[in-house]
């Protein structure tokens, strides 16, 4: 595991809060870091000890399946005890806060929250108030880092580089948290992105990102090395902002036929739940040039890295504080306190 070792040392953080703040360095060191864990799958004996003693809780205010059970078998993975929160069977329908929740839990001595919630920067909120790691597994429209992170380990993966690439992420992109995650990593790597959807879902306001906007996907098709396709997300929507769902899936979907005039080598992705035949077809899903099962296998080890780097940092510094804290103490004790000490 000696290159797990090599690539902590370009991560110095605690938490995972979003992509935004993290520079090209920190992020290939997670890269780089589940590439070393992604072994392990392949092993008979699908567990390493890393993080074994340290409890990893999963505190989900929001319905989720991939991401929620790949935090739970990546932290099983680390050896680490999971424990799983859910919001309907929680002290929140009695009016207990997110804060009031979550220091609750921690003072049962634990060591990772992996957070998802529908407000935006929860995630950052619970990181000021607890001691132990945070990692964001999706808040609100924000950001959703470690969904981001899985998709450039899976272009990597398949494509052998990011910087250079030009990747439309394709559909509702004002209510995404994954086209928002994406955008700073991908640009972070080199990549050109381009966002393509009706100007309702993808409006001028994007370009202040940095990205193309486009509203014609048949224009860029020919120019794409990757295409993310992202669902509609009504839950998020008011109203339905295009007229209706047969022609979002006429000027948007993407379809075999579709797929054929882009390049060759082009590759797809999508970062679930999918709704066939709408933003994109069944055999386009399936087909060779899919890695939606890509994203999720790779998305295991994404996450061990995830929890390794965040843990670890975590960790050490509360050794820290402790040796700073005993330094302090016989500091203002003094050699005469020690003394009494020792004739007691």
């Amino acid at each position: 595991m000696s290159p797990v070792r090599e690539e902590r040392s370009a991560w110095t953080r605690p938490h995972l809060l979003g992509l935004r703040e993290l520079s090209a360095e920190e992020i290939m060191a997670v890269l780089d870091t589940a590439d070393s864990f992604a072994e392990i799958s392949t092993r008979s004996i699908r567990k390493v000890p890393t993080l074994r003693g340290r409890v990893v809780v999963n505190l989900f205010y929001e319905a989720s399946t991939r991401t929620r059970l790949s935090f739970s078998l990546a932290a099983q993975r680390l050896s680490a005890d999971v424990l799983d929160f859910t919001k309907e069977s929680s002290s929140t329908a009695k009016g207990e806060t997110l804060i009031d929740t979550a220091r609750n839990i921690e003072a049962m001595g634990v060591d990772v929250f992996v957070l998802r919630h529908a407000a935006p920067g929860a995630a950052t909120v619970l990181a000021r108030h607890v001691k132990c790691s945070v990692v964001n597994a999706g808040d609100g429209a924000h950001e959703h880092p470690t969904q981001a992170l899985l998709d450039l380990f899976a272009i990597k993966k398949r494509l052998g580089r990011i910087k250079g690439l030009h990747v439309a992420i394709v559909g509702d992109i004002a209510h995404s948290r994954v086209a928002r995650s994406n955008i700073w990593g991908l640009q972070k790597l080199g990549a050109r992105v381009t966002v393509v959807g009706p100007p309702t879902l993808v409006p001028e306001r994007f370009r202040e990102l940095g990205v193309e906007v486009c509203h014609d996907l048949d224009k860029v098709l020919p120019e794409v090395d990757v295409f993310n396709m992202l669902r509609i997300q009504r839950e998020r929507q008011g109203t339905l902002n295009f007229p209706s769902t047969e022609e979002y899936t006429r000027l948007f979907g993407l379809s075999r036929e579709r797929l054929a005039r882009a390049k060759p080598e082009a590759v797809v992705m999508h970062p679930g739940p999918i709704n066939r035949g709408v933003e994109i077809s069944p055999d386009v899903a399936d087909g060779p040039r899919s890695l939606v099962l890509e994203q999720v296998a790779g998305g295991l080890a994404v996450r061990m890295a995830v929890l390794f780097l965040c843990a670890g940092r975590s960790a050490a510094l509360q050794a820290e504080e402790a040796q700073a804290q005993a330094a302090t103490s016989a500091a203002t004790q003094g050699p005469g306190a020690a003394a009494q000490g020792g004739s007691a």
